[in-house]
This record gives structure tokens, C-alpha cells and sequence, in this order.
């Protein structure tokens, strides 16, 4: 059973709304009219397991957890129903509320090629339920994410948990806030995901989906070895909304100045103070009249700006990659993906933290060469 609303164009981009356990569509459908209008289609799909007056994704194993094979089962059976949903190239975007979070997650892990973003609202992922989750599964996936401030039902431990893997590991852009209350959805939730659904939507109508690649890990023409390592230890905090920056393992102040003198002598490259950054942010800078790199390849094409460095005390970069070195990075700890990448911003524009010592520079440098010769050279 579906509820539907917009357009029944089947090339049309596809929103699918995933209700909570114990509900049904009609409660998920009902926000529809105050998301974006347009060449865009939502469904929202009854859950098949019935469950008192309501309906479920998955029979629980404990404390809410789902059972594995139970949401393995009904992941397998709404793939088969979603081959059945028009165009098989059209994008798809999940909108998830409570334990539809756990299986919206389940989908978008278990299959990320098959998903152009998703909206999780007040929920958490399914953790220890059989899904994959390694480091950047998510690269190219905009990922919007609600939490309540004092939500009743969802544990804490899992909201924390949940916040914690996609701002540090998922590769996913996110876009997280904490919304007043837990019980109901907030207004200005659902207002902010509108204005997210619709600049995703431009997005994918601009410019298409940017799929994670598959194959072998690309090459590094500016790394030594022409390969990136993975970075040691765990990703450092990084702010999950705008302006994005470093929070933790800041690099130190004489390290930030090393890497600042090499970027600066890049070729050709000129600087400036940058205008999309708080006051003491250092813009790198190449004549556009002569720089061959597409616009995509520029945080500000119109000046020629591809990348900048937050002043202390954080000391990281902004910067453009081309989208498989950008999820390269994001896979290897190099990288956070900007909350708007793929959404506003270029689906490569990362965060790369600071050096934490003397090799490190030698990494970050290569990086930031790598985001010069996209904007170059194309």
C-alpha cells in the first residue's frame, strides 16, 4: 500500500517516505504539501509486517534492535518493489522518521548506488544488525539529519551513536541539527528539509547524481607513490552545518604555517583574504582567464578560488577534489565532505584537517596540489 503526491512523471526524481514502526504512509504522506513542488514525486510506502493498528520494517531481536534477518528480508522486498517505480534511473531519495531511520539506513548502506541522498528524522541507524558499515559507504550521498533535543523513544546512546558514524565515518555530506522537544516533528524541521530536499533537487537537476566509483583505488599524480594512505586514528570533530570547521587534533601553529607556505607557491597561485570564511580565512587563488579546471573544480569560480585555510586556532582546508579522489580521501580519514556538497557546494568540496606533524604536511600538501591541478587543468 502507497499514498502519493506530485507529479506521476516516471523520470521524475523520487522522494520515498519510510513511517515509523506501529504507523502507516498516511502519516509520513501528510508533510508532502510543504516540500518542494514540481517535477518531483513522493510515495509513502506501508511498512509489511503488521504490528497492533500500524505496521513495522522489521521484528525486533532486543531492546527495539532490529533482527537481522528480519530487516535483511524487508530491505530485499522493497528493492523488488522499488524496480517497479518508473524510470530505473531516475534519483531516489529516502525520508525517514523513528525506526524507518533503521531501515532507511539499512537501504542506503546495504546498496548506495541506488540512493541520491537521504532525510533521517528523529531516529537511529541499525547498528550490529548485519549492515556494512565502513569508512565512506556514504561518499556522495547528502545525508540531512534531525534529532529532538529530549527524545522520549529513541535511546540517547543510539542518537549519539548515530550523529557520531555519519559526521566521522559515513563519507555522507551531512547536514545535522537538534530540533527543540522529541515527540513530533518540528515545524522549522520540516521547513529546513524542504529547503534541503529542493536544493538537493536543483542539484541533481543541474548537474545529475555523483555516484561513489567503483574499481581500484585512483591514483595520486601529486602524492608520492602516486597513492594516499590512510590516515591514523580517528577523524578529528568537525562542525556538521555551515561554517564547517576543525574542532579537534589541531594541528600545530608552526605546522599550519609550513603548509601555508607551500600551498602559497603552488604555480600560478595568488591569495587573499576569502570572502565565504570567518575574518582571518586565506583564500588560494588562480586567473580564471587562464586556469582550464571546470567551475566545479572552484569553492567560487567567479574568483578563481579553489581552496582556503581557516585561521588559528584550526587550521584546516577547504578544497575541491575531483569526486573519485574526493571519496578517496573521505575513505582513508583525509577528508570530511562540506555538509553542502552535492547539494549547493561541488559534490567535491571537502574539509581536510590539519597536519598533526611533519609527514602529515607532506599528505595535506599533496591533497591541496591535487585540488590545484583539477582547477588548473581540469
Amino acid at each position: 500500500m502507497v499514498a502519493r503526491w506530485g507529479t506521476e512523471h516516471p523520470s521524475a526524481p523520487l522522494v520515498v517516505a519510510l513511517h515509523g514502526n506501529g504507523t502507516s504512509e498516511h502519516s509520513m504522506i501528510e508533510i508532502a504539501p510543504w516540500l518542494p513542488h514540481g517535477p518531483v514525486a513522493y510515495v509513502a510506502v506501508r511498512a509489511p509486517i503488521e504490528r497492533g493498528a500500524g505496521f513495522s520494517w522489521f521484528l525486533d531481536a532486543r531492546d527495539g534492535h532490529p533482527d537481522p534477518a528480519s530487516l535483511a528480508a524487508t530491505c530485499g522486498w522493497f528493492l523488488d518493489w522499488l524496480d517497479t517505480e518508473g524510470d530505473p534511473n531516475r534519483p531516489i531519495l529516502l525520508m525517514a522518521f523513528r525506526d524507518g531511520v533503521a531501515f532507511a539506513g539499512a537501504l542506503m548502506l546495504g546498496a548506495p548506488h541506488r540512493f541520491a541522498g537521504g532525510v533521517l528524522l528523529y531516529g537511529a541507524l541499525a547498528f550490529d544488525a548485519g549492515v556494512p558499515m565502513t569508512r565512506g559507504r556514504l561518499a556522495g550521498m547528502p545525508v540531512f539529519l534531525a534529532h529532538g533535543s529530549a527524545d522520549p523513544r529513541t535511546p540517547a546512546h543510539l542518537l549519539a551513536q548515530t550523529w557520531d558514524w555519519l559526521a566521522k565515518h559515513s563519507g555522507a555530506p551531512l547536514w545535522a541539527e537538534r530540533a527543540p522537544g522529541g515527540e513530533q516533528l518540528a515545524g522549522e524541521v520540516v521547513g529546513d528539509v524542504g529547503t534541503w530536499l529542493a536544493d538537493r533537487l536543483d542539484y541533481l537537476r543541474a548537474h545529475g547524481e555523483n555516484p561513489v566509483p567503483d574499481g581500484d583505488e585512483p591514483p595520486w599524480p601529486t602524492l608520492p607513490g602516486g597513492r594516499l594512505p590512510a590516515r591514523t586514528g580517528e577523524p578529528p570533530e568537525v562542525t556538521a552545518a555551515v561554517p564547517q570547521h576543525q574542532q579537534s587534533q589541531i594541528a600545530p601553529p608552526h605546522l599550519q604555517a609550513e603548509l601555508w607556505t607551500r600551498l602559497a607557491a603552488l604555480d600560478a597561485v595568488s591569495t587573499a583574504p576569502t570572502t565565504v570564511g570567518v575574518a582571518g580565512t586565506r583564500a588560494l587563488l588562480l586567473d580564471r582567464a587562464t586556469a582550464a579546471g571546470p567551475d566545479a573544480a572552484f569553492i567560487l569560480p567567479a574568483l578563481g578560488e579553489f581552496a582556503h585555510m581557516h585561521p588559528e586556532p584550526d587550521g584546516s582546508l577547504h578544497l575541491v577534489l575531483p569526486d573519485a579522489l574526493a571519496y578517496d580521501a573521505l575513505a582513508k580519514g583525509w577528508a570530511v565532505a562540506h555538509p553542502l556538497a552535492g547539494v549547493r557546494l561541488s559534490a567535491g568540496m571537502v574539509l581536510v584537517p590539519g597536519p598533526r606533524d611533519a609527514a602529515e604536511v607532506d599528505v595535506v600538501a599533496g591533497i591541496a596540489a591535487a585540488s590545484h591541478r583539477y582547477a588548473a587543468t581540469g
